[in-house]
């Protein structure tokens, strides 16, 4: 068996990082500011979008990579950002607040607001939906629902 083939680099580690390093961030942005809210709420074109982006983005990372050590560099990267960014936003809550989106504001005292539903490219009947599996039968008992950043939704009666 041939371990260095395995294990061995063919590519310099470096490169490895920098290539998961900018794809991880463009990513990022694109999820953040693009794709704002709809983790909570997956639908199948949100999987097919996330497998295509998938797709796209291992050679741009990885370029021609061809071996375990290689994989568990751009690996280790791509789980280090994520965690360097969670532990940056628990640790400096102005970054929480650009990293993740404010919940945003659907009804105020049993009005819909519009504007905000369009924002998110929400329909009424999708908000009535949502607000009957939090066992709201009607919009007017609702004196704030909020979309929050993870895509669920939250209610004050």
């Amino acid at each position: 068996m041939d371990f260095d083939a395995i294990f061995g680099m063919t590519m310099s580690p470096v490169e490895i990082v920098i290539r998961g390093t900018a794809v991880y961030w463009l990513l990022f942005l694109i999820f953040r500011f693009v794709l704002r809210r709809d983790i909570g709420s997956v639908t199948i074109a949100d999987v097919l979008v996330l497998i295509l982006i998938a797709d796209a983005s291992q050679n741009a990372m990885a370029g021609e990579y061809h071996t375990v050590s290689e994989g568990a560099v751009l690996i280790s990267t791509l789980v280090g950002w994520n965690y360097a960014l969670d532990w940056a936003s628990f640790r400096f809550p102005g970054l929480g607040r650009v990293v993740s989106p404010p919940p945003l504001l659907l009804v105020r005292n049993g009005k819909v607001l519009l504007r905000n539903l369009q924002q998110e490219l929400m329909s009424t009947e999708e908000l009535l939906s949502k607000l009957r599996t939090q066992g709201v039968d009607d919009v007017k008992i609702v004196r704030k629902a909020y979309m929050e950043p993870d895509g669920s939704i939250s209610v004050l009666k």
